[in-house]
């Protein structure tokens, strides 16, 4: 136990005599984390709060092109501009100055009501005579369309979304006018109620994590849990660095002189390095709790939750500083270690989810991004943040996390023994 604490706390030494080192690696992952959150704030709120304009072009001027008005302003998704030049619009959408729009035909209300009204009678006609004796009548009304226009860089999901939306607020008015011919043909009495209108089937969202109070993650939900793993791992550059230095430097030459394994070494540089991990992870919260509301930010809420994000965090460092050593034992110079380590941060936290979400990637990187640590840990902070689970629920990704560190660190052992082996 006296070498491991010797071992930690030469690894202190080293550390804290670095005071530019140990500078830039607390300031810049706080740089990195406010920067981004306040760059994706804006869009975060767009996708929950803004509405999209849109241009309308009535060339109906009837009952039909009322109803599509209003229940387009009535909705959510939707700003409405009106404008009566197709062709200015057509430009207007096609410059991205707007991002879609839609034009009614014109006579929709008044052709609509003359295709139903003929629909009514034949069916009502069925019912004084019989069928055979009825001859089926090819209407002369010509189809109908409503245009919608999308900005040529608009993706594929939301024209698909603006359609469907489109598409049921267009059934609906439809299926009215039919009940409301009815209604005319079978009564005389516009008071009378002969058919329910109200729709039968609807659907509701519950959030089952919390029915009272539905949680919808925000900008800082999403970026203090994605980028104070990217934080943490990237301690796998300093702590590489600083083992190749020790080599290059004759330092473990001199260790192995006296009776000290290369798991005692490893251990002093795990326990100081895994504090490094822990101090940043606890940076990182007061900046989400105490400076994002100062800047107009989303507040951090983390009552309630400390002890389980403390535990994520201790296990993300663990694997972290696992991959550090690992890493450091295997290099033998500074240009191998740097730009791998960087760029191996970088490829973890792109499959892991902290840039793009998992669910947005093509399947084959979903299923690749199970294989990434960072990819466990971000889950494990996202069942704390969103799901509000217990420490049962979390154990998968830990216990995931815990074994990547003995194993890669078991790596840098065997390895380290054998490359030393006479």
């Amino acid at each position: 136990m006296h070498k491991l604490w010797a071992s930690t706390y030469k690894e202190f030494l080293l550390l804290t005599r670095d005071i530019g080192g140990l500078a830039v690696l607390f300031l810049m992952p706080l740089l990195l984390v406010i920067t981004i959150t306040v760059i994706q704030d804006n869009t975060f709120k767009s996708i929950q709060a803004v509405k999209i304009p849109m241009l309308l072009v009535d060339n109906d001027k009837g009952a039909v092109a009322q109803n599509i008005s209003e229940s387009l302003r009535a909705s959510e998704l939707f700003e409405l501009v009106e404008n009566q030049n197709e062709t200015e619009v057509q430009r207007l959408v096609r410059t991205g100055e707007y991002k879609m729009a839609i034009v009614i035909p014109e006579n929709l209300s008044r052709d609509l009501n003359l295709k139903i009204e003929e629909n009514v009678e034949g069916i009502l006609a069925k019912f004084g005579m019989e069928e055979e004796n009825i001859p089926m009548v090819k209407s002369k009304l010509e189809p109908k369309q409503v245009t919608l226009y999308f900005d040529p860089a608009t993706q594929q999901a939301f024209k698909s979304s603006v359609r469907s939306t489109i598409n049921q607020m267009i059934s609906k008015i439809e299926s009215q006018t039919i009940y409301k011919a009815f209604q005319e043909q079978l009564t005389d009495d516009e008071s009378e109620v002969i058919f329910e209108t109200d729709q039968f089937i609807t659907f509701t969202e519950i959030d089952p994590s919390n029915e009272a109070k539905p949680i919808t993650p925000n900008s800082t939900q999403h970026n203090i849990p994605a980028w104070t793993l990217f934080a943490i791992f990237f301690i796998i550059l300093p702590l590489g660095i600083n083992m190749v230095n020790e080599k290059n430097q004759g330092t473990f030459v001199r260790l192995r002189t006296n009776p000290v394994s290369y798991a005692t070494v490893l251990g002093g540089k795990t326990i100081v390095y895994l504090g490094v991990a822990l101090v940043q992870f606890v940076l990182m919260l007061l900046v989400g709790v105490y400076l994002f509301p100062m800047l107009g930010l989303p507040r951090l809420e983390i009552s309630g939750r400390l002890p389980l994000l403390v535990t994520v965090a201790f296990f993300a460092g663990l694997a972290a500083v696992g991959l550090g050593l690992l890493l450091g034992t295997i290099a033998k110079t500074q240009e191998q270690s740097a730009p791998f380590a960087a760029t191996f941060v970088v490829i973890l936290a792109a499959i892991g989810g902290v840039w793009v979400p998992v669910f947005a990637m093509p399947k084959f990187m979903q299923h690749l991004s199970q294989l990434s640590p960072m990819n466990w840990g971000l889950n494990a902070f996202y069942d704390v943040f969103l799901r509000d689970v217990g420490l049962v629920e979390i154990v998968p990704e830990i216990s995931l996390l815990l074994f990547f560190f003995i194993v890669v660190t078991a790596i840098a052992i065997i390895y380290n023994k054998r490359k030393n082996a006479v």
